[in-house]
C-alpha cells in the first residue's frame, strides 16, 4: 500500500489557515487517497469520467461549496473552497474539473444571474450531485473570442428559440441542465449575449462526446447541438447581459484552476520525491544525485510561490478586493509551474515515467489541457498585458 500523502509545505503556510480549513482540507485529501486514487488509472486508460464518485462529492459538500447553505450548499470561504479544488487535481485534473464546473459555471451563474425560482428548482440538485450541469460558452469557432458567437436566441411569443454548436462541453454527455450562452442581437454585438437555463431533455438538445482527446482521459468531454429548441421565457436568466456574465463566471472558475494546479503539481512532487528516495542507480538513491537534487529544487519552489499566491488570492476574494487581473496571474503562473514540474517528474522518474502506475504522465498530459483552457496561456499574458501598459493588444 501506498504512503499516504502528507502534503508539501516548505514555508509552513498551516499557520496561516484556519482549524476549519485544515480540516475541510484533511476530509478531501483522505477521500482524494481512499477514493481517487485507487480507481483513476483504470478510469483514465479506460476513458471515462468515474461518475460513481459524484454522489459521494455532493454528500461532502465539494460542489458549489462557496456558494449559500440556504440553496444546499457549504457555505464555505473561497479559500477553504480552493483547498478543495487543489486537493482534488491531486487526485486527478478530470475530478476538479467535474467540480469547477458544476460549482463555477453552472451553480454560480443561476445563483448570480437567476431568477430566485431557478435557483430553488436546480441549486439544491446540483450541490447533491443529483443533478449535474454543463456550461455552454465556446463554440467550434469561438474559442478566445466568445464575443463572436454565433449561436442565437431568438424571442418568440411564447419564449425563446436556439440555435448553435458548442464544443469542449466538460459534463456535457452526462448532463441534466445546460448553462448555455447565446447571441439574443446582432452577431458579433457583444451586448445581446445573454444566458439561459436548458434542461437537456428538452427537444432539439443534443450531445455528444468529444472524440480524439491525448488529454483529460478521464473527463467527460463534449460537444452540444441546439437544433430549434424552444424554451419558456422562465428559462432566461434575467440578470444576465452581455459578454460580463458569462466572463464573471470564468473568473470564478479560474480562481479554482489556480488552485487546483498546485494540487496536480504537489502529486507529481510527491511521487518524485518517493522514487528518487527508493531508487538505486550507481550504489545510491538517485536522490543523492546532483541533477536529480535540482529537478526536486526547482519543483518545491515553484510549488511554495504558487501556493502563497493561490493563497493571497483567497483571501482577497474572501475580502471581496480580488480583480479578475489577479485571477489571470495566478492561473496562468500556476498552470504553468505545475507543466513544468509534471515534465521534470516525468523525466526523474526515467523509463517508468511513462507507466499509468506513476501519476507524472497523466498529469503532464492533463495540464496541457488545463494551460489551453479557461483563457489560454498566452490570452492571459495579454490580459495582464494590458493591466500593466493600459493598451489593449486584442
Amino acid at each position: 500500500m501506498a504512503a499516504k500523502f502528507q502534503g508539501v509545505d516548505f514555508y509552513d503556510l498551516d499557520s496561516l489557515l484556519s482549524d476549519e480549513e485544515r480540516m475541510i482540507r484533511e476530509t478531501v485529501r483522505g477521500w482524494v487517497d481512499d477514493r481517487v486514487l485507487p480507481l483513476i488509472q483504470d478510469a483514465y486508460i479506460e476513458r471515462r469520467f468515474p461518475s460513481e464518485l459524484i454522489p459521494e462529492m455532493g454528500e461532502l459538500g465539494m460542489l458549489g461549496a462557496n456558494l449559500p447553505e440556504e440553496y444546499g450548499c457549504a457555505g464555505l470561504n473561497n479559500v477553504a473552497y480552493g483547498i478543495i479544488m487543489q486537493e482534488l487535481e491531486r487526485g486527478d485534473s478530470g475530478i476538479r474539473s467535474f467540480a469547477s464546473v458544476q460549482g463555477a459555471l453552472v451553480m454560480y451563474p443561476i445563483f448570480a444571474f437567476g431568477s430566485e425560482e431557478q435557483r430553488r428548482e436546480w441549486l439544491p440538485g446540483l450541490a447533491s450531485g443529483e443533478k449535474i450541469g454543463c456550461f455552454g460558452l465556446t463554440e467550434p469557432d469561438y474559442g478566445s473570442n466568445p464575443g463572436g458567437m454565433i449561436t442565437t436566441a431568438r424571442e418568440t411569443g411564447d419564449g425563446w428559440v436556439l440555435n448553435g454548436t458548442k464544443m469542449w462541453i466538460t459534463n456535457g454527455s452526462m448532463a441534466d441542465v445546460a448553462v448555455v450562452w447565446a447571441q439574443t442581437g446582432e452577431i458579433g454585438d457583444a451586448k445581446g449575449i445573454r444566458g439561459f437555463v436548458v434542461p437537456t431533455d428538452t427537444p432539439g438538445f443534443s450531445a455528444r462526446d468529444q472524440k480524439g482527446k491525448l488529454s483529460l482521459l478521464a473527463s467527460d468531454t463534449s460537444e452540444l447541438h441546439l437544433e430549434d429548441v424552444e424554451l419558456p421565457g422562465s428559462a432566461l436568466m434575467p440578470e444576465t447581459g452581455g459578454l460580463k456574465s458569462p466572463l464573471m463566471c470564468l473568473t470564478q472558475a479560474r480562481y479554482g484552476i489556480a488552485w487546483g494546479a498546485v494540487g496536480a503539481a504537489m502529486a507529481c512532487y510527491d511521487e518524485s520525491l518517493r522514487y528518487a528516495g527508493e531508487r538505486v542507480m550507481f550504489d545510491g538513491p538517485i536522490a543523492g544525485k546532483q541533477i536529480q537534487q535540482v529537478r526536486l529544487a526547482e519543483m518545491v519552489t515553484g510549488i511554495t510561490q504558487g501556493q502563497l499566491m493561490a493563497l493571497q488570492l483567497g483571501r482577497l476574494k474572501d475580502a471581496g478586493t480580488m480583480k479578475p487581473r489577479q485571477v489571470s496571474m495566478a492561473k496562468r503562473a500556476n498552470v504553468d509551474m505545475a507543466c513544468e514540474v509534471a515534465r521534470e517528474a516525468r523525466r526523474l522518474l526515467g523509463g517508468n515515467g511513462i507507466l499509468v502506475e506513476y501519476a507524472a504522465m497523466r498529469h503532464m498530459a492533463n495540464l496541457e489541457s488545463v494551460y489551453t483552457y479557461e483563457g489560454t496561456h498566452d490570452i492571459h499574458g495579454l490580459i495582464l498585458g494590458q493591466a500593466v501598459t493600459g493598451l489593449s493588444a486584442y
